[in-house]
Parts: structure tokens; C-alpha cells; sequence
């Protein structure tokens, strides 16, 4: 097949890009601007495109199918184009569902987890030698793409992501999987400039439930409530496996997990990612893995990439680094460190960085959500509010959501960095949480604080 991706440069595009050119089709690409590491993996495929920008004379008739990436608008050139010679246009979800609607589709959706929990499955499947295909939202350990296909693989372990599918394709991905095994792991509202309100985003994980085939299996939460209405009112025809948080301590800064193997130590730690280990035994026992495997393999998952990532550590200080940015993923990441390292201090820095937590209403969403920290930063900037066309908000109004009388906010990336590298760190675990990096902040850098 001949496809071309308007938009090659996005993190699941270009993937899936390596992925078909591995598979033997002929790929073409567009994007106007790529950053590494998608720029560099491309080029090392020798699927680069010469220039960057939109080029219509790229889109002929004997292209296969066009694949259009989120980053595109509607009135992208090489779009219109397309739509006007008649080329099937897909959107990513879409493409993967037709290559993969002969395979057992294992998807993993959720508000917070979905990505440390494809991750932990498919660390146990690679454990155990298992030949699946999938798609993650992270790089992982001991895989070289973030998707695979295959012609012979039975099963695809997808991460469903509830976000739009493309610019022409108003559906959020998850609804076009069709999954025969599904696990939801919470509904905590985000993405509030698509879902403007919780009744809507709560309804996106109804019709995704009711989508799984009929005969399907639903693994869910059942400690999240919302999952749990969710999940429990469908009247859909399918087989539902709750769990719930497993039985575990902490001892010398280590989580064991309490089982009948034995106490078995982790990698990884807090109520969420015990929760998350407990719904990705259930999908691999569904996919074949009996438990006894699942925790021999699951001891030396080190975690997703960008997800409680450790940036370094020494006798007395531990850097890390992680993805959370909604109230509820920066709740229970803050919480999680601070029970992992009790005796240590906990300096939690948050970037506002996302279009909701940018949002001056959605702010109050935060309240509390530092509070467990000894020393709680947070960190925006003006210019990126400006950016996204929101309402300028200001300090106090931070103050105010968060409710927390000590807290310190910057809003210059120099003043927030001349900051970390005065902090004492002994005795400390250090928390940066963002989906971005701080208006600059290196974080090779950060390890010379220690």
C-alpha cells in the first residue's frame, strides 16, 4: 500500500509511520514543523520529508490512503486536496482499527493510567516471549517502537486514548477500537476544551463501555466511582471483572506487594500503580498469563516512560519527573511519593502547562492536591496562556485554587530554575510534574543538583 501522513511529525504518526514502512508499505509525509525525537527516528527510516511545510502536489490518485494526524486543521492544504481527488482519508484510530479488526483488540482506557498500564502489559507479554502487536503512548524499555503491526500477531493491546481522532473526525479515538477485552482505570474530568462539562466527558467512557462486542470482557476499577457507575449500568452484553487496589507495604522506601508467591518487591510504587498492577494482571490472565507469571515478570516493570521516572538518586535525595497535570493524577502522584519516602521532605513542583489547567474555572479543580507536599511550587507562564487564547489569569487566582497559604508560584522559567539549584536537597525527594519542561529547563541538568 502507498499511504501518505499529513502530520507525520506527531508522536503516535510518526510511530505508526515506522510501523508501515517496517510492514513494507510505501510511506510519504508532510508537517510543518518536527522536533526530535520524531525528527531523528524518521530520518534514520529515510522518512524525513526534504522540506517542512504542506505540499498538495504530494496528494495524487494513486495514493492508497492519506492518515491525518490531530496537528492538521481543516483547511490544511494537502487535506483539501485529498478531499477533492477522493483519496480515502483515515484518521490514526481509524487506520488501526481496519488493520487490526481480524485481531483480539485489547484496549486500555481511563483518565489517569492507561499508559502505565498498556505499558506493564506488554512488559509482562515481552517478559514471557509473547508475540503481540500494540500501541502505547510512551517509549518503553526493550521495545523500539511506540506501535506495532503484524499480519500474524492474534492480539493488539491498544492505549485508548478519549481525545478527538482528527481535525475532520470529531469522535474521540477510543470509540473506533470495537475492543473484544477492555479495562477502565478512572473518569476524573480533563481535556474541558473538547468536554466542556463532566456530564459530557463521563458520557465518552459510557459509549466506549457499550462499544466492546458482544461476549466482550471490561475490566474496571471498581474504587472509582465513576468507573463503577459507568461499568455496572451498561446494558450492553458483557462480562465485567472489577478490581481493586491490592494488598501491599512500604518497608526501607521499598513497596512489596503482598501475595501468595510471597512479599514480593517493586520498582514502582503508590495506591495508583498498585491499582494499575492489578488491572493489568486481570487482561494478561484474559490473554493467557497465568498469575503466577504475571509476578514473576511484573517485579522488574521500572515504570512508563515520563511516568514517576526516577531522574537520579543518591544516599540522600531522589529526583523525579512525571506527566501528572490533572487535579487527580497530581494528587495521587504528590501523595504517592510522599508515603514512598515519609522520612523524606517533599519539594512537589507543578507546571500549569495543559489547555485545562490554563483554564481560570477549571483552576479550582486543583484544590488540595499539593497538600501532602512539605513544600509545594507552582509554575506558569503568561506567555503560554497567551498562546492558547485564554483569559490571563493571575497569582492570587492561584492562590485561591490551590488553597494553600505557603505556596510559591513563578512565573519566569529563570526565576523557577534559580530556585531549584539553591534548594538543599539533603534529605529530599524532588517531584517536577508537567507535560511540558518549564519554559526550558534542562533536564540533563537537573542531575548535577545532586
Amino acid at each position: 500500500m502507498k499511504i501518505h501522513f499529513i502530520a507525520i511529525g506527531g508522536s503516535a504518526m510518526h510511530n505508526l509511520a515506522i510501523a508501515l514502512h517496517e510492514k513494507g508499505f510505501e510511506i510519504t509525509g508532510s508537517d510543518d514543523t518536527i522536533h526530535d525525537p520524531s525528527k531523528s527516528r524518521l530520518e534514520s527510516k529515510g522518512l524525513l520529508p526534504v522540506d517542512f511545510g504542506w505540499f498538495p502536489e504530494k496528494i495524487t490518485k494513486d495514493l492508497d490512503a492519506v492518515i491525518l494526524g490531530m496537528h492538521a486543521k481543516e483547511d490544511n492544504p494537502e487535506l483539501i486536496k485529498a478531499q477533492d481527488l477522493g483519496v480515502r482519508i483515515y484518521s490514526y484510530p481509524e487506520f488501526i482499527y481496519e488493520q487490526s479488526k481480524h485481531k483480539t483488540r485489547v484496549v486500555i482506557g481511563g483518565s489517569h493510567g492507561k499508559t502505565t498500564i498498556t505499558s506493564m502489559i506488554l512488559h509482562v507479554l515481552n517478559y514471557h516471549e509473547r508475540e503481540v502487536d500494540y500501541m502505547v503512548g510512551a517509549q518503553l524499555d526493550g521495545f523500539d517502537t511506540m506501535v506495532r503491526l503484524t499480519e500474524e500477531n492474534e492480539f493488539i493491546v491498544l492505549e485508548g486514548d478519549e481525545y478527538l481522532s482528527s481535525p475532520i473526525d470529531r469522535r474521540p479515538k477510543f470509540h473506533l477500537y470495537k475492543p473484544n477485552i477492555a479495562l477502565l482505570s478512572g473518569i476524573a474530568w480533563d481535556h474541558i476544551n473538547v468536554f466542556p462539562s463532566f456530564e459530557n466527558y463521563v458520557e465518552q467512557f459510557e459509549i466506549f463501555t457499550d462499544s466492546l462486542i458482544h461476549g466482550g470482557i471490561m475490566v474496571y476499577n471498581e474504587e472509582d466511582i465513576q468507573v463503577k457507575k459507568v461499568v455496572e449500568k451498561s446494558e450492553n452484553s458483557i462480562k465485567k471483572y472489577p478490581y481493586i487496589t491490592p494488598d501491599f507495604h512500604i518497608d526501607n522506601e521499598v513497596t512489596y506487594l503482598n501475595t501468595s508467591e510471597g512479599d514480593l518487591p517493586l520498582e514502582v510504587f503508590g495506591d495508583h500503580n498498585l491499582q494499575n498492577i492489578a488491572g493489568a494482571k486481570w487482561i494478561c490472565q484474559h490473554m493467557g498469563i497465568d498469575e503466577e507469571d504475571f509476578y514473576e515478570a511484573i517485579i522488574s516493570f521500572g515504570g512508563a516512560n515520563k511516568r514517576l521516572e526516577k531522574i537520579t538518586e543518591n544516599e540522600t535525595t531522589v529526583i523525579f519527573k512525571d506527566f501528572a497535570h490533572s487535579p487527580s493524577k497530581v494528587k495521587a502522584t504528590t501523595q504517592a511519593v510522599k508515603n514512598q519516602f515519609a522520612n523524606r521532605n517533599l519539594v512537589a513542583c507543578l507546571e500549569l502547562h495543559t489547555y485545562s489547567s490554563l483554564n481560570k474555572e477549571f483552576l479550582k479543580e486543583y484544590k488540595n492536591t499539593l497538600d501532602t507536599a512539605d513544600k509545594a511550587v507552582v509554575f506558569y507562564s503568561p506567555h503560554a496562556v497567551k498562546i492558547k487564547r485564554l483569559e490571563e489569569i493571575s497569582e492570587e487566582q492561584i492562590f485561591d485554587s490551590f488553597q494553600r497559604d505557603d505556596l510559591i508560584v513563578y512565573t519566569n522559567p529563570e526565576e523557577f530554575k534559580a530556585f531549584l539549584f539553591k534548594e538543599n536537597l539533603k534529605e529530599t525527594a524532588l517531584l517536577l510534574m508537567s507535560s511540558g519542561n518549564y519554559g526550558g529547563l534542562d533536564f540533563e541538568e537537573v542531575k548535577s543538583l545532586i
